[in-house]
Formats: C-alpha cells, structure tokens, sequence
C-alpha cells in the first residue's frame, strides 16, 4: 500500500511542478511571421526581443487557463491529503483520505486533459489554417505529460485504496 502511495505522490508532486511550468512560460505554440520566430504562451506572446500580454480576451485562452488553475489546485490538495494519508494523519477517522486523494487526482487529470483540448482543437482549426509554418512547443507537450501523470497519480492511489480496503472488508465476514 505504501510503494503505492508513494509512487501516487511522486507522480502527483511532478504533474504538479509541470502544470505550474506549463501555465506559466510562454511556449505553447512557436510560428513564423515576416521571417521571424514568434511564440506564445496561454497569457502573452512573444516578438524578438520583446513579450506583450494577450490584449484581447479569447475565450479559448480564458478557458485553458481557467482549467489548468484548477487543475493545479485540485492536483496541489490531492497532495496534500494523500501525505496525510500516508503519515497516518487522524483528523477526519471517516474520511478516507487515499480514496479522496485519488479522485482528487482523476479530477485534476480531467481539468488539464480538458484544458489541453480546447487549446488544441482552437489552434490547430485557427492557425493551421491561417499559418503554414507553427507547432506546437514545449510548455504545450509539458501540459500532455502532466496529464499522464496526474492519471497515473490518481491509479496509485485508487490500487492503495483498494489494498487497503480489501483487508477490513474480508474481517467483517
């Protein structure tokens, strides 16, 4: 139960430092315009030399970042319930923490995986159509990653939940 948990905390406390790279640095999507290498990030973009906030509110930008602010704090609660699980932590004897700790996970999992496809479906349908020269960059793929181990977070803890359950439920026969 406890390599389970650890492992859940290990790729839970990853996915989280990559959702707070990925939101904060401005590399989601590079391009090319006037022979000059652009870039931009989910709150500004990026010229030669100098970076400006996004002026106008794009409804695709205000989602993404509104996903991955939740997913960030969902991910940063699941982790802190999951530690007091793991420490034993007796507040709340009801409440089982690895269960809590392992939604908590899934549901940060969702956010980011939800926030990643609104951008996705946006910029692939707007600027693959307007630009023929853009990809996709690292602060993008960070976000994909993130979503793999927030799941993976969210396994761990639910196979804990379940070693630990399964004991208490085979003594009350």
């Amino acid at each position: 139960m406890y390599s389970f948990m650890g492992g859940g905390l290990f790729c839970a406390g990853v996915g989280n430092i990559l959702l707070i790279v990925s939101t904060a640095t401005d590399y989601w999507m590079q391009y090319r315009q006037s022979s000059n290498y652009m870039h931009q990030g989910l709150w500004r973009y990026c010229t030669p030399g100098k970076c400006f906030p996004h002026n106008d509110s794009f409804a695709h930008l205000d989602a993404t970042r509104a996903f991955m602010i939740l997913s960030l704090l969902a991910c940063f609660i699941g982790i802190i319930i999951g530690i007091m699980a793991f420490i034993h932590y007796s507040s709340f004897d009801r409440f089982d923490k690895t269960f809590a700790a392992g939604i908590l996970f899934f549901i940060s999992c969702f956010l980011v995986f939800l926030a990643m496809a609104v951008y996705t479906g946006v910029t692939i349908n707007y600027y693959g159509k307007r630009y023929g020269n853009w990809r996709f960059s690292w602060s993008y793929i960070i976000g994909w990653v993130s979503v793999v181990l927030t799941f993976f977070s969210g396994i761990f803890y639910m196979c804990a939940y379940r070693m630990h359950e399964c004991p208490r439920s085979a003594n009350s026969h």
